[in-house]
C-alpha cells in the first residue's frame, strides 16, 4: 500500500479517477489543514477545492467546531473515535450518519473525535436521513457462516453497510457492479492481493473482482454500486 497525498490543497485531484484501484493506509497520510483551525484531515480522494467531492479522515481536536453550513450533495460520516455533535444530537464512536442533499448543521466536539467523511457523492433525489449506532442495532446473518451484516442505506444500485467477519471467514469470489469501497474499522481484512489492517481505505472500480476473507476477523464499512459508471470504462 502506497500512501499518496498532496503537499497542499492546491493539488485538488487526489485519487479522483474511479477507474483506478486504491489501497491506502490512512494512518500514514499527513494531516492537512481545514477552514477550522482545530480540524485537520487526511485526504483519501478529492476532486475540487474546498467545495469538492471528497473522502477524508477528519480529526476534531477538543473544542473544535464549524459554523453552520449546507451540504448541497450530501454528507456521510462514520464516527471512528470520540464523540461527534451537532444540533441534532451526540454521536459516539460506532455511529453512522447520513445527511442528505440540502441538509445543514453546525458540528462540534467538546471532547474531540475522529471521523470518516464522504462529501458530495449522493443522488440529489435521495433525501433520506440516517443515524445508526452499530452497537445498538439489529445485525443480520451474512451470505456465508461467520459473516454478519448491518444494512445502513440503499438507493438504486447503491448499498451501504457495516459487515463483521468472524475469524476464519471466507467469501466466494465476486464482481462489483458500480465498484466497491471499504474502510477497515477493526481487525484485518484480506483478499488475494494483500492484508488490510484497521485504518485501511480500499476502492475497487466497476466490474472489479476479488475473493475476500479474514483469518483474524474484522469490522468493515462497505459501499457498493456508487462509483461513476461513465468513468469506469
Amino acid at each position: 500500500m502506497t500512501p499518496i497525498a498532496p503537499a497542499s490543497l492546491d493539488d485538488l485531484r487526489v485519487h479522483a479517477d474511479h477507474r483506478q484501484r486504491c489501497a491506502i493506509d490512512t494512518r500514514a497520510l499527513p494531516w492537512m489543514p481545514s477552514p477550522s483551525p482545530k480540524v485537520q484531515r487526511r485526504l483519501l480522494e478529492r476532486d475540487g477545492g474546498e467545495v469538492a467531492r471528497a473522502t477524508s479522515v477528519v480529526r476534531y481536536e477538543p473544542g473544535a467546531r464549524f459554523d453552520r453550513h449546507v451540504h448541497e450533495l450530501g454528507e456521510e460520516i462514520v464516527v471512528l473515535d470520540g464523540v461527534f455533535h451537532d444540533e441534532s444530537g451526540s454521536y459516539p464512536a460506532g455511529t453512522y450518519l447520513r445527511n442528505p442533499p440540502g441538509s445543514g448543521h453546525a458540528p462540534f466536539s467538546p471532547e474531540g473525535c475522529l471521523l470518516l467523511v464522504k462529501l458530495r457523492h449522493m443522488d440529489p433525489d435521495d433525501l433520506q436521513t440516517v443515524a445508526v449506532n452499530l452497537h445498538h442495532a439489529d445485525w443480520r446473518p451474512g451470505l456465508v457462516p461467520g459473516l454478519s451484516v448491518l444494512p445502513l442505506h440503499s438507493y438504486g444500485t447503491r448499498h451501504t453497510a457495516m459487515v463483521r467477519w468472524a475469524p476464519g471467514t471466507y467469501f466466494q469470489r465476486h464482481r462489483h457492479f458500480g465498484g466497491e469501497e471499504i474502510f477497515v474499522l477493526e481487525g484485518v481484512f484480506e483478499d488475494e492481493r494483500g492484508r488490510y489492517p484497521a485504518g485501511t481505505w480500499l476502492r475497487s472500480p466497476h466490474l472489479s473482482e476479488h475473493q475476500p476473507f479474514s483469518r483474524e476477523g474484522c469490522l468493515i464499512f462497505v459501499k457498493t454500486g456508487h462509483l461513476d459508471l461513465d468513468e469506469a470504462g
